[in-house]
């Protein structure tokens, strides 16, 4: 049985930049309206990340077997050979020449608040890419373009691939009708606390009603751990301990890497979810989305002092 795992989702690049100071020493409440302040950011960082790689990137340092779906733009061939050089199959990412790579442009000030721009460039024809990618042992559709997102999701049903629906940052794109859609032909949803809250507010459904349509709805909840709903009944799943918290950025991801992992070799939810929860504890302590070290004895180590057993 093939354990390849098609993840459609984006792939960009994060260009930080950390100002000096704080933004409400220069920012003028009564000014709101004409607001036209310049930060000066003496420190840059440009970090790999985008949710499909972020997802492959801890799914291929586990041993997994991620196949990308996305589009990158002319400035995409430096991240197309770094994950290729990682192992990670990207014969089904698009190069579009006319559009640059999606990227978001975060500035940080000295309290940790930040200012985002996001350009979307050729994630926002990912529509392009089709999931029909051969045989599979599971799909996710995460953060992608909309109709990206919306046409893998139909094509994962077509052709019998189980998938989980993780709409994230994407999810106000949706009205409550195609989220119910998407819901219905998941075979399991993914959301942290405060996407569970706005998908419940938009579907009209709660946690409950969202779980009985699905075989599971994970919930992560931060520093509380995770739950997993999955044959009608709701589990805690204790978070990993950790040394540090360094960076959230791209926590989810790594969860759900993790999560995928097991799915892909037959494991439960509850399984699954624990091994997650301890990739998502090992990236918390580096800095930016793709720079964690991962190795099989390292995380079977802390997955043994979390929950008591070894994954392998």
């Amino acid at each position: 049985m093939s354990q390849r795992i098609l993840i459609s989702g984006s792939v960009a690049y994060d260009t930080i930049m950390v100002f000096d100071g704080h933004f409400k020493d220069h920012i003028l409440p009564d000014r709101v309206h004409m607001l036209n302040v310049s930060f000066l950011a003496p420190t840059l960082k440009r970090e790999f990340g985008g949710c499909a790689a972020n997802i492959a990137f801890t799914l291929r340092a586990l041993g997994g077997e991620p196949v990308i779906l996305a589009t990158v733009g002319q400035d995409g061939r430096e991240y197309l050979e770094r994950l290729t050089r990682l192992g990670i199959d990207t014969s089904q990412v698009r190069m579009l020449d006319e559009l640059y790579t999606a990227q978001a442009f975060i500035t940080t000030d000295l309290a940790d608040n930040q200012i985002t721009a996001f350009h979307p460039g050729a994630m926002s024809q990912a529509h392009q890419v089709s999931a029909s990618a051969g045989a599979a042992a599971f799909g996710i559709v995460a953060p992608n373009g909309k109709d990206a997102m919306l046409r893998h999701a139909r094509e994962f049903k077509e052709n019998g691939v189980p998938f989980l629906f993780d709409p994230g940052q994407g999810l106000p794109m949706f009205d409550g009708n195609e989220l119910r859609a998407l819901i219905s032909g998941a075979s399991a949803v993914a959301v942290n606390d405060y996407e569970a809250s706005l998908l419940s507010e938009k579907t009209g459904w709660s946690e409950a009603d969202i779980a009985a349509r699905v075989k599971a709805l994970i919930v992560t909840r931060g520093a509380q751990g995770s739950q997993v709903w999955a044959e009608g009944d709701c589990q805690t799943i204790p978070v990993a301990p950790i040394a540090e918290a360094v960076d959230p950025t791209g926590c989810g991801d790594a969860y759900r890497g993790g999560l995928l992992y097991g799915l892909a070799q037959g494991w439960d939810w509850v399984r699954s979810a624990r091994l997650g929860s301890v990739m998502g504890a090992i990236k918390i302590e580096q800095q930016g989305a793709q720079n964690h070290v991962i190795t099989r004895e390292d995380v079977a180590a802390r997955h043994l002092q979390a929950y008591g057993t070894r994954p392998w």
